[in-house]
């Protein structure tokens, strides 16, 4: 084999994979993509709110004893 059948077997073979595959529907990807979405915003809000409270804490406990 030279190495053009060897590289059109190989994407012959994975187009028949991909037509074997189960694609999402539109609403499940929409639906994941909401849950992706919101549960980086809670994070991002949680972690805000931590490097806040530290913040607070680095100015007005640790560096008030030095």
């Amino acid at each position: 084999m030279n190495w053009w059948t060897k590289v059109r077997d190989f994407f012959e073979s994975v187009w028949k994979e991909l037509k074997r595959v189960s694609w999402p529907t539109r609403k499940e990807v929409y639906g994941t993509t909401l849950v992706v979405v919101v549960t980086i915003l809670i994070f991002a809000v949680y972690l805000g709110i931590v490097d806040l409270v530290l913040a607070f804490i680095q100015k007005n406990v640790l560096l008030r004893q030095a």
